[in-house]
């Protein structure tokens, strides 16, 4: 199989979306009523399509008076110029705002900055090229730090005329009060488990039907957390991650650190950060409803603290790694960091 072939395509790019056909007959009605909002919040988990929607929602009001649109939903035909160029990036009235590469640390910033979001001011005072609507889409709006947010804010008290911003979130709730209070809110929910075997099946055929759906449990309701999941051989570090924080062996945890900081391993590395926020909420679920899991680790784990205890835990980690990430902090005194207060917490 070609590698290319194991990934959908890119957001702006996939002519597919799967598990969000009421969600597009409702936007398509909000479109063809002329009572579309000038800014609409879409949220959700990370991988469960918001930004897909989100650029087949900018194609559609661009289409529309081409008629290059298909079917019922919000689908534009691949073929059509309106996809090619939201697809190459050349569309001349979209505008994509997303956190950018920082060419001193040679990786994508931590955050979108200020001087990112000026660039909508410019870009909506100009002229329609095509004479229509003028949209720009933030894909990662949680991403802005302070000022980046304020400079939003004005954006949305007083947006031109025929301007739709399309803001995707996977927390909502870390966007200013003021910000969310001016869009409307769309929350995606995560996808069913048969679309997510679908997808599964489709971009990794490759894959054991029993280790599918595990990766499918483990991905709760996210396709890009799914194949991230297959591609970095996610059953086995999710395995290795449950062993170590039951019976934590100071030789083997220094031997899981130093191979997930090193530079070639940065996939590994946020992969297990995500499956340790999973871990610590399944934890903190089973610890306060006593449910029963065929997972004897989770269980055997879980009674040894209670479920406040777990829950504060996973907030107080996953700060931990979004400080080390933000301050390019050693990634093993961070996994270090994490197995340790895990450790005391069990007691």
């Amino acid at each position: 199989m070609n590698e290319d072939d194991t990934r959908p395509p890119e957001p702006r790019a996939n002519p597919d979306l799967r598990g969000r056909e009421a969600t597009e007959r409702s936007l398509r009605r909000l479109v063809e009523s002329g009572l579309m909002p000038h800014a609409l919040l879409i949220s959700g988990p990370r991988g469960i399509g918001k930004a897909t929607l989100a650029f087949r929602l900018a194609r559609f009001v661009f289409a529309q008076a081409s008629g290059e649109t298909d079917g019922e939903g919000l689908a534009v035909r691949p073929d059509s110029g309106v996809f090619r160029r939201v697809a190459a990036g050349g569309h001349a009235d979209l505008l994509t705002v997303e956190r950018a590469y920082d060419p001193r640390r040679k990786r994508l910033r931590s955050e979108i900055v200020v001087e990112d979001v000026r660039e909508i001011g410019s870009f909506l005072h100009l002229t329609p090229a095509e004479g229509g609507w003028r949209i720009v889409i933030v894909d990662g709006a949680d991403e802005m730090n302070r000022s980046a947010a304020n400079a939003l804010l004005k954006i949305l008290e007083e947006p031109p005329r025929r301007t739709l911003l399309l803001l995707v979130a996977h927390s909502p709730g870390r966007l200013l009060p003021t910000i969310r209070s001016r869009c409307r809110r769309l929350p995606l929910a995560p996808l069913p488990g048969d679309v997510l075997l679908q997808l599964l099946g489709r971009y990794r055929p490759d894959l054991a039907s029993t280790d599918a759906a595990a990766i499918a449990g483990l991905a709760s309701g996210s396709i890009g957390a799914a194949l991230d999941l297959a591609a970095a051989g996610g059953l086995d570090l999710h395995r290795s991650l449950l062993e170590l924080m039951a019976r934590p062996r100071a030789a083997e945890l220094h031997a899981f650190a130093d191979r997930l900081a090193r530079p070639d391993a940065e996939e590994s590395y946020r992969l297990v950060e995500e499956l340790i926020g999973q871990v610590l909420a399944r934890l903190a679920r089973h610890a306060a409803e006593h449910a029963e899991t065929g997972d004897a680790a989770i269980a055997q784990l879980a009674a040894r603290a209670p479920a406040a205890r777990w829950a504060a835990l996973r907030d107080e980690i996953g700060q931990n790694f979004g400080r080390a990430d933000g301050l390019n902090l050693d990634r093993k005194q961070a996994l270090l960091g994490a197995f340790f207060a895990v450790e005391r917490a069990a007691g």
